[in-house]
């Protein structure tokens, strides 16, 4: 590929828009060029790198006993409804009517349609193991579309799902994805870490994300110095914390006028956070719930959601928080609150605690659980802290942030009992399928490669997913010698099997070496008048780690070397 022929349209100076590095060496690179919020153009550049990484997931699923279909985009609303996440969904799906005023959506995830398939094609036990895949675009209305291709509303996504007779064969079958993503992951050039979560809107009994370290990610993490634990905090179990073994003392009411916050009222009572005790007023369902958790801790709604089984969970606003406790926002405590309350296990350990008093300007001081206030339902509702032990090994946790890439879910019979995809067993009785689903985010792969392969002056591929592994530049194509050699140079490379791009612009040598780095070609050739003097090229890696003056005739099996060398370093172990 000549240069002068490629779209790829650089940028000089960093974009607005854009908030963390692959954002802003996508654009910079002409990966990609905006369409709207949450959605883009990929360039040539672009797609290379996907189809890449689309053949490298292809090559693992096939291997795990994959076979690739294609599921309509549009759905058909009656199976959203059927499993009723039609209205889970919320405001994230994009829906749409027929002609004939039929609803459809723009599939989210694809779950339910198919389901519907295995149902039509599934009848016996002799049809299963089965897994069945996909690479497709995924459409979700994100309300905050962000760094880039990283949280957009338009996305490309593998998804398998397998399909087995019983639990013994769910875990085959979740353990050869699980295996195969850590093998995708390694060849693309990716440090991951898989990691328990939350199943969130997908379901079921069990899930790991697959993620990617990186100070960009959204996703808040807790992780083990000691054991191989890792966890996302959505779900990590958080410790009770030990009581202090004070005496109680007499509760009683003190002024704290305008202290609304806890900052406010600790530095008003000169109490630590941890003598606090924080009163949350939900909406769970539409139903109001109290929550309390200590002052220096975090509710975890996500806990909090999946204990009270509920589908939707809001904070209370300002008018329900006065009619359920007859008091102003800010002032809220468990003291003679007439609404269902849950608290925080390390809640009921604290004596002599601080509360709202459900009244203007006013709080409890000396507020003993068990004493001035009870409830039966006890539970871990908090974000775990760095403070708490490891609940594997009970070593010391540490905080981290990371990328979802990819995550394997253990559904069950969640999506086959709702929409009655059953089959006939050996014994002649008619169970409800067994399934897994298993996505890997294929664009925000791209990004989560960049984050963790680039420098000041642009992006480092790694071998396996690089639009182009070489990058020939001659100082002056125009030049009879230079052109020749980079001509020639072009050729041997290409017929070894090297991906190969030739930059033949009129333009400084400069410009030319700054979009190569910018772009991140793993290898570079150097073609100038001084080398050709010689009868050398200069072959140097992207990454630094290699630099030499190589004779003309000995460059083909030198480059070669160094992509095959550079691609064995990408093989799982």
């Amino acid at each position: 590929m000549l240069m002068s022929r490629l779209l790829a349209p650089t940028l000089r100076e960093v974009p607005a828009e854009a908030e963390i590095p692959s954002h802003r060496l996508m654009l910079r690179a002409g990966l990609i060029r905006k369409s709207a919020s949450g959605i883009y153009t990929y360039l040539p550049l672009g797609l290379k790198v996907l189809q890449k990484i689309m053949q490298i997931i292809r090559e693992e699923m096939n291997a795990a006993g994959g076979q690739e279909l294609l599921l309509p985009i549009i759905q058909p609303a009656e199976l959203w409804f059927a499993t009723g996440r039609w209205d889970d969904y919320g405001a994230e799906m994009f829906k749409l009517k027929d002609r004939h005023d039929r609803q459809f959506c723009l599939g989210p995830t694809h779950e339910e349609i198919i389901t519907a398939l295995a149902k039509a094609e599934i009848s016996s036990y002799r049809q299963m193991p089965l897994l069945l895949y996909q690479i497709q675009n995924k459409y979700r209305d994100e309300i905050r579309p962000r760094f880039g291709v990283i949280r957009g509303r338009e996305f490309i996504m593998k998804d398998l799902y397998s399909f087995d007779q019983d639990e013994a064969g769910l875990e085959e079958s979740y353990r050869k994805m699980y295996d195969a993503y850590t093998r995708i992951f390694t060849r693309c050039g990716l440090d991951t870490r898989p990691v328990d979560a939350d199943p969130g809107a997908i379901g079921g009994s069990g899930t790991h994300e697959f993620m990617v370290l990186a100070d960009s990610g959204e996703a808040e993490l807790v992780i083990c110095q000691s054991c191989d634990y890792a966890a996302n905090v959505e779900i990590a179990p958080a410790a009770a914390c030990p009581g202090t073994g004070e005496e109680p003392r007499p509760m009683e009411a003190v002024e704290t006028p305008a202290m609304h916050t806890v900052d406010q009222v600790t530095e008003f009572l000169q109490v630590p956070a941890s003598k606090l005790i924080k009163t949350l007023l939900y909406l769970a369902d539409g139903q109001p719930v109290a929550v309390l958790v200590r002052g220096d801790h975090e509710c975890n709604e996500v806990k909090l959601k999946r204990y009270l089984g509920c589908t939707t969970l809001e904070l209370a606003d300002e008018a329900t928080i006065a009619e359920v406790s007859q008091g102003p926002k800010g002032f809220t405590g468990p003291v003679g609150l007439q609404v269902r309350l849950i608290a925080d296990h390390s809640v009921m350990n604290m004596t002599n605690a601080v509360t709202g008093a459900n009244r203007k300007d006013t709080h409890l001081i000396n507020v003993n659980p068990g004493r001035d206030f009870t409830t039966e339902e006890v539970a871990d509702l908090r974000v775990v802290t760095v403070e708490d032990p490891c609940p594997k090994c009970q070593g010391k946790l540490q905080l981290c942030r990371g990328i979802e890439v990819g995550q394997v879910f253990k559904l069950g019979t969640k999506y086959s009992a709702a929409l009655k995809a059953t089959f006939t067993d050996e014994n002649g009785e008619e169970r409800p399928i067994v399934m897994g689903c298993y996505g890997i985010g294929v664009s925000r792969t791209m990004a989560a490669i960049i984050e963790q392969n680039y420098d000041e002056d642009g992006i480092i591929w790694p071998m396996s997913v690089a639009p182009y592994q070489v990058v020939i530049v001659p100082i002056k194509y125009n030049e009879e010698e230079q052109r020749a050699v980079a001509d020639e140079l072009e050729r041997n490379l290409t017929a070894a099997g090297i991906s190969v791009v030739l930059d033949d612009r009129d333009e400084r040598p400069g410009v030319k070496f700054k979009d190569a780095d910018l772009i991140g070609f793993p290898i570079r050739i150097t073609i100038g008048p001084k080398g050709l003097a010689a009868g050398n090229v200069e072959i140097s890696r992207r990454d630094g780690s290699f630099r030499e003056d190589v004779k003309l005739e000995q460059a083909t099996e030198v480059v070669v070397n160094l992509v095959q060398e550079a691609m064995g370093a990408l093989e799982p172990k």
